[in-house]
């Protein structure tokens, strides 16, 4: 009992530790000097987004929950940074804090700073990803981020090379950088969960890989390149395999480019849109707003007869039954995701006196419903991404 009980107090424990990053490794232009490349390729990423500052969708959402759970906007960045800002010198904040928050009197404290440091103003940079000493993947789906992870001493990098070598800072080979890649991943995008519990992010256990790994999608095939410019291999930068920093995702339109494909059957009066998914993840999947659209199209010759839209996304309602965000959630509407490696088959009624019709596929980031209520400007969360199309002859 007691070594059972020390193992379960060892899982507890390990996401209490916070380790401070020296000055000069808190900012990707310190590390210019030797991978300018990857880092440029990386200051384009959503990674390099996710910080308060820099992602609007992100912003609204906290000042969202912070209007409608009554915490202080502090508080709230906090709870996000376990993702959003995994660097955060201070994890957790209690009702101390919300008091002297409301009378003023938080000016210069622990929290205040640690939303404000340099340490974590670049939201997902290096010192994020190559700073982990283990992964904790064996943790229960309530941990993520921060508290999935053990940092390394500032200044030790982990990387995917054994033979990799700095006079900057120290480095190790790690399996998660490697082969076991899908584990790094998945300290954030595995799981989210809203305030009271409902769980509207499942990614990890929809998951179902085969050969690919989710680097294979999201940086791309391994290329010949240089991952530090620095002349360690006779004089010469070393070549090595690659992957890009540019963690191609669901905003990259080209990703969605036949990610799905479509069989369409007649059955009596119906219309049956068979979509099949070859990814082995949902799609769609990361987050709980995310939309597919069916349009289906009749067509008369050349002259368009009729049109419906479908939207395949989950909607959110509050405990007072009112539509909210997924983040303040207690109840969800079916999940119409298609399933990773499987099909989701609709059917819908078919229109009569036409000749042949098309039904097109296309993502969009956010649905109507949370874009409304976050009052989200910029034209990249209601814009279209396609995705597939197909006809077919009805006479």
């Amino acid at each position: 009992m007691k070594i059972i009980l020390s193992a379960l107090l060892a899982t507890s424990l390990f996401s209490a530790e916070v380790v401070e990053v020296d000055k000069k490794y808190q900012k990707s232009q310190s590390c210019k000097a030797c991978h300018l490349p990857i880092v440029n390729e990386w200051s384009s990423s959503w990674h390099a987004k996710s910080h308060y500052k820099n992602d609007e969708y992100f912003r609204a959402t906290v000042n969202y929950v912070k209007k409608k759970s009554r915490k202080s906007l502090n508080s709230v960045k906090v709870k996000c940074a376990t993702c959003h800002n995994p660097r955060i010198s201070v994890t957790s904040t209690g009702m101390d804090y919300e008091i002297d928050t409301l009378m003023g009197l938080n000016e210069n404290s622990a929290v205040d700073k640690a939303v404000n440091s340099d340490a974590i103003s670049e939201g997902i940079n290096c010192v994020v990803c190559h700073n982990i000493e283990k992964i904790h993947d064996e943790a229960d789906s309530s941990k993520r981020g921060i508290n999935r992870v053990e940092w390394t001493k500032s200044g030790l990098m982990s990387g995917p090379y054994d033979d990799a070598k700095s006079p900057y800072h120290n480095v190790q080979n790690k399996e998660f950088m490697g082969k076991e890649s899908d584990k790094l991943c998945f300290v954030c995008h595995a799981n989210d969960s809203a305030l009271g519990g409902l769980k509207f992010i499942d990614m990890q256990s929809e998951y179902k890989k085969e050969t690919k790994g989710c680097v294979d999608c999201h940086m791309g095939s391994k290329k010949l390149g240089v991952a530090s410019t620095l002349r360690i291999d006779h004089g010469q930068a070393k070549k090595r395999e690659i992957r890009a920093h540019t963690f191609k995702g669901a905003h990259t339109v080209s990703l969605w480019r036949d990610a799905l494909s479509l069989d369409l059957k007649v059955e009596k009066d119906s219309l049956n849109i068979e979509i099949i998914n070859n990814q082995p993840h949902n799609l769609p999947s990361g987050f709980g707003s995310r939309e597919i659209i069916v349009d289906v199209i009749y067509y008369s010759g050349m002259d368009v007869v009729h049109k419906e839209s479908i939207s395949l996304t989950r909607h959110y309602t509050s405990k007072r039954g009112k539509v909210t965000i997924p983040h303040l959630a207690v109840k969800a509407s079916e999940d119409l995701s298609i399933p990773a490696r499987g099909t989701r088959v609709i059917k819908t009624d078919l229109f009569t006196g036409s000749s042949y019709l098309e039904v097109r596929l296309y993502y969009r980031l956010v649905n109507d419903n949370v874009r409304e209520l976050l009052d989200l400007q910029d034209k990249k969360w209601s814009s279209r991404s396609f995705i597939v199309s197909k006809t077919l002859q009805l006479q």
